[in-house]
C-alpha cells in the first residue's frame, strides 16, 4: 500500500513507525524543506508537498493539518483516502474502554486527573492523544480490559468517525480562530467526539456552558452534567457526588478556584466507572497538576514566580489572574490566534494587576483595550525571556506574583508554549541565589 504521512512532528513520526512494514510503501510529506527525515526514507518537502495525493492510497494525517488544506490542494480527492492517528486507533483498539476528553483549556488536566484515579483504582490504564502520547504507540500494550483516556483537540476531532463510550466535554469558548473558519467551525469539530455515541454510551459536560452541554447532548448518549447534579458538585467546603463526601476543597492540590471545574469533570466521569472513593480522594489530595499550568517556579526575595505559558487565550489568562488575591505583575501578549481582548483588558483593570508587560505582535492590540478600559500601568517587555523577566524583577516588591499567562499564542518569539514557558523558568531561576528555592508543578 502505497502511505503519505503527511506532517511529520511527533505524531508524524509515530505513524511512520506503525506503518513500515513490508506491505507499506511510505512517503513522508511536509512543508518545512529542511525537515530532519530517518535516513533513506521518501519525502516530498516544501511548499508543494500536498500536490497530486491522488497517487496514494491512503493519506495519514497529523492532527495540526486541517483536513480542508488537503482538499484545498486536492480537490477531488476521495475523503475515503484521509485517516488519522486517532481513527486509525479507535479501528484498531483492542478494548472499547476509551474516554474522551475534549474542551478549550483543561483538557490535559483532567485527563490525567481520570487516569490517575483509575490507576488508584486497580485498572490498566494508557494516557494518549493531545497531551503528548502518539495513539498509535499504546496499541502493542494494550488488553480487552485495559482503559484508554484521550485527550482530544479540535484539530484531531475534525474529522474523526468514530466516538468513545465516555465522552467528556469541558467548558468551549472561541478558540483556534486562526485554524478555524469561525466559532461554529470550532464547535461542530468538539461535536464530532459524541457524534457517533449510542444510548449505552456516556456523555459528561459542564452545566454552566451552553456550548458544552450543545456539543455534548448532539448524539445518542445518556447526558449528565458535571458542576451540578447528578454529576459531582462543590457544596460548600466539599466536593461532593451521589451525596457521598469526596474530600475537603481545602485538601485539593491543585490551585485556582477554575480547577475545581477540572475535578468535578473527573469524578463524574469517574464515578460512572467506580465509587471508589479512597481512590479518587488520593488522587485530589495528592495530584499538583501539569507543566506550564499554573505551575509555580520559584521564590525570590518574597516574590512568587508562575508559569501558565500553557494558557494562550484571554479566557485562560482571566482565570490565572483570578487565582491569586496577591498584587501581580503580568506577562501578556504573543501571536494572534483571532482572539478579543475586551474582557481580559476588564479582568486586568479589576484583578490587582499592578504592571503588565506587552509581549510579541499583539502587545499594540492588547494595549489599546487596556487603554480603553482606563489602565495606563505597562510597558513593553523585552527582546527576550531574560530581559522580560529581569524587568519583570524589576517592577515587582514583596509579596507580589510574576505571572506568565499570555492570552496568546508563542510564535515568533518561542518556538511554542513549552520553549516559552521553559525560558521563562530558566531566566526566573537565574535570578536565585546559589541556595534558592526549587520549582515544581502546579496546575492548569
Amino acid at each position: 500500500m502505497k502511505i503519505a504521512i503527511a506532517g511529520f512532528d511527533t505524531e508524524g513520526v509515530s505513524s511512520f513507525s506503525y506503518f513500515s512494514t513490508s506491505k507499506n510503501t511510505l512517503t513522508i510529506l511536509d512543508q518545512d524543506s529542511a525537515k530532519q527525515i530517518p535516513a533513506g526514507a521518501n519525502a516530498i518537502l516544501g511548499k508543494d508537498y500536498l500536490q497530486d495525493l491522488g497517487r496514494f492510497d491512503l493519506i495519514v494525517r497529523t492532527a495540526g493539518l486541517p483536513p480542508r488544506t488537503i482538499f484545498d490542494a486536492n480537490p477531488s480527492l476521495s475523503p475515503d483516502k484521509i485517516t488519522s492517528q486517532i481513527n486509525e486507533f479507535f479501528r484498531l483498539s483492542p478494548t472499547r474502554n476509551i474516554i474522551g476528553v475534549t474542551g478549550t483549556k483543561g483538557k490535559g488536566t483532567t485527563s490525567t486527573l481520570i487516569a490517575n484515579m483509575l490507576i488508584a483504582d486497580g485498572k490498566d490504564v494508557h494516557l494518549a492523544g493531545n497531551i503528548g502520547v502518539p495513539a498509535l504507540s499504546l496499541l502493542p500494550k494494550l488488553t480487552v480490559d485495559s482503559w484508554i483516556i484521550l485527550e482530544l483537540s479540535s484539530f484531531q476531532l475534525s474529522d474523526i468517525k468514530h466516538s468513545p463510550n465516555i465522552g467528556v466535554c469541558l467548558m468551549v469558548v472561541p478558540e483556534h480562530l486562526n485554524w478555524h473558519d469561525d466559532f461554529l467551525d470550532y464547535t461542530s469539530a468538539k461535536a464530532q467526539m459524541f457524534a457517533r455515541q449510542t444510548v449505552t454510551d456516556t456523555a459528561i459536560y459542564f452545566a454552566e456552558n451552553s456550548a458544552s452541554k450543545a456539543i455534548a447532548t448532539s448524539g445518542h448518549a445518556a447526558a449528565i452534567p458535571y458542576f451540578a447534579e447528578p454529576g459531582a458538585t462543590v457544596s460548600g467546603d466539599t466536593i461532593m457526588i451521589d451525596g457521598q463526601e469526596i474530600c475537603e476543597i481545602s485538601e485539593i492540590k491543585l490551585l485556582g478556584a477554575h480547577n475545581l471545574q477540572n475535578v468535578c469533570a473527573a469524578v463524574t466521569c469517574v464515578w460512572q466507572i467506580t465509587q471508589d472513593i479512597p481512590a479518587i480522594r488520593s488522587v485530589l489530595t495528592t495530584f499538583s497538576g501539569l507543566e506550564h499550568r499554573l505551575e509555580h517556579v520559584a521564590e525570590i526575595d518574597n516574590i512568587r514566580y508562575y508559569d501558565d505559558s500553557f494558557g494562550t487565550t484571554p479566557e485562560t489568562a482571566i482565570v490565572a489572574m483570578q487565582a491569586f488575591a496577591a498584587p501581580k505583575i503580568l506577562l501578556l501578549g504573543g501571536s494572534d490566534k483571532g482572539a478579543s481582548y475586551v474582557d481580559l483588558a476588564a479582568a486586568v483593570q479589576s484583578s490587582n494587576v499592578k504592571h503588565v508587560l506587552l509581549l510579541g505582535d499583539q502587545a499594540s492590540r492588547i494595549q489599546a483595550e487596556l487603554e480603553a478600559v482606563g489602565y495606563n500601568d505597562f510597558a513593553a517587555g523585552g527582546e527576550s525571556m531574560t530581559e522580560i523577566v529581569a524587568n519583570a524583577q524589576q517592577l515587582a516588591a514583596s509579596g507580589d506574583v510574576v505571572l506568565l499567562s499570555t492570552a496568546c499564542a508563542s510564535f515568533g518569539m518561542f518556538k511554542d508554549y513549552k520553549d516559552r514557558g521553559d525560558q521563562f523558568k530558566a531566566s526566573v531561576l537565574a535570578l536565585r541565589p546559589a541556595t534558592g528555592s526549587a520549582y515544581g508543578a502546579n496546575s492548569f
